[in-house]
């Protein structure tokens, strides 16, 4: 008995040593083969065609760019998205318009690994409204139609008539002069001219940054709160910290300025068309073909 088992396990040892070495037989005859096969040619494209695409139309939405604006390479924008003289987007950004409008305005830059994107709808429906004064802000009721309970919530200043039909923004808009830091995320919010916004801030669903103001590196607005004019807001939830000088906010613009003339010099870099024409006439010179 004892020897009958010890006959089957020497059996299986041996099967499986052999597929194992056979295995490993071909492999070896194949990756000689694939290596005998495969001989790179000599006029073979340097570069690397794979990667994103840097505009993405969405149905009828296709991404708007100026003709002086810099758009980097690995940008990614898709839908509504429109990119005003001037402006430049740098590399990693991601412009994400599929559910709205996204504006970026004159002479704004956004910088490194930034993602901007925006609401499909206006985050709140002002149903009915009432301003409280000692708070500085509007109270008012969830529409109906949300199925959410009606209860009051606090809601940035905004004009009257435009809060009473269309609520808080849904559209995210950064308009001229504006500088965002890297690593930024922004939804749903309004930057008014001449601001900047410090790196790693997140402005949430609502928020809107007044003209003249700064948001330091690493601050969250969150949705609904409004940073007023001429302010230095800070921290997580953004906190007023002081009022800037007439001198701080004449800076404001001199810096988005600045970047737009480096932008300049990334923008002559890369040329307006398509280099695929050279590896095109490479292929037909070696079919023989006249160009």
């Amino acid at each position: 008995m004892a020897t009958s088992i010890a006959a089957r396990i020497s059996r299986r040892a041996a099967a499986s040593a052999f597929s194992a070495h056979r295995h490993v037989i071909s492999s070896r005859n194949f990756s000689t083969e694939a290596a005998k096969t495969i001989t790179p040619s000599s006029d073979r494209v340097k570069w690397d065609y794979r990667g994103q695409r840097k505009i993405i139309p969405l149905g009828q939405w296709v991404p708007k760019i100026a003709v002086d604006a810099y758009v980097a390479p690995n940008v990614v924008l898709a839908g509504q998205v429109t990119v005003n003289d001037g402006a430049s987007v740098w590399s990693g950004c991601v412009l994400r318009g599929d559910l709205n409008k996204i504006t970026v305005g004159f002479c704004s830059n956004v910088q490194e690994r930034c993602v901007i994107h925006a609401a499909w709808s206006s985050p709140t429906v002002a149903r009915s409204v009432n301003y409280d004064a000692e708070k500085s802000v509007f109270l008012f009721q969830r529409d109906k139609a949300s199925e959410l309970p009606n209860h009051h919530v606090h809601m940035v200043l905004f004009p009257f008539s435009s809060m009473y039909e269309y609520g808080l923004p849904a559209e995210t808009s950064i308009e001229r002069f504006v500088t965002i830091g890297a690593y930024s995320l922004l939804r749903s919010c309004t930057i008014e001219p001449e601001c900047i916004i410090g790196q790693h801030s997140i402005l949430m669903e609502g928020s809107l940054v007044e003209t003249h103001s700064i948001l330091e590196a690493g601050s969250v607005v969150p949705p609904g709160r409004r940073i007023p004019t001429g302010e230095l807001w800070a921290g997580n939830p953004a906190r007023f910290v002081r009022v800037l000088s007439h001198e701080e906010t004449l800076e404001i613009p001199k810096l988005a300025v600045a970047i737009n003339d480096l932008s300049k010099e990334h923008f002559s870099e890369f040329l307006p068309y398509s280099t695929a024409y050279l590896e095109v006439e490479k292929f037909k010179k070696s079919l023989g073909i006249a160009i």
